[in-house]
């Protein structure tokens, strides 16, 4: 791993346990083990590095989901793999999705980084509605916004209440 994935590894850490503002340059140079203007060559900016770490979760989040028709192909319902997805954050890594935390953040980001984390919810919307249509639903649309709102819903309050057991009861 190069320096520059090392760098986003540590911010989306320090991100998604507290949020956009939860690391500086430095904090991130001394991490990794580099001065903090090698951080600066990597991305001028903080906003640059926001924006790429959400244009790259969002890549693969959706890269982890996967073609609709290849998830009914194995006889799957793509509803159950997208939860899936954010139950193994909650559970397995105890961490929020990325772009629900800088969304819940979205008038103090930068345009950058807002426009990836539009960019994440609106891909995201499109391939629940897709998968919703794919399933029967009559109302595909509404059916992705309850999906997605559903999920990260559950992951905040699991979260607040520090107790998982929210997450799977809301999702059962």
């Amino acid at each position: 791993m190069g320096k520059r994935e090392e760098l986003l590894k540590v911010a989306e850490d320090k991100v998604r346990s507290g949020g956009y503002s939860n690391f500086s340059f430095r904090e991130l140079a001394n991490e990794v083990g580099i001065k903090n203007s090698s951080v600066h060559y990597h991305f001028p900016t903080k906003a640059d590095l926001g924006a790429e770490l959400a244009h790259q979760y969002t890549n693969a989040f959706l890269a982890a989901l996967g073609d609709i028709d290849d998830i009914k192909a194995q006889g799957k319902n793509p509803i159950d793999v997208y939860t899936e997805i954010f139950k193994g954050a909650l559970l397995r890594d105890n961490q929020m999705c990325l772009c629900g935390l800088l969304g819940a953040q979205n008038e103090s980001l930068p345009e950058k980084v807002q426009v990836e984390v539009k960019r994440f919810f609106k891909k995201n919307l499109a391939w629940l509605t897709a998968a919703h249509t794919a399933n029967g639903e009559t109302d595909p649309a509404h059916a992705a916004i309850t999906t997605v709102s559903l999920l990260e819903g559950a992951m905040m309050i699991s979260k607040a209440l520090n107790d998982h057991s929210y997450f799977k009861l809301a999702t059962q």
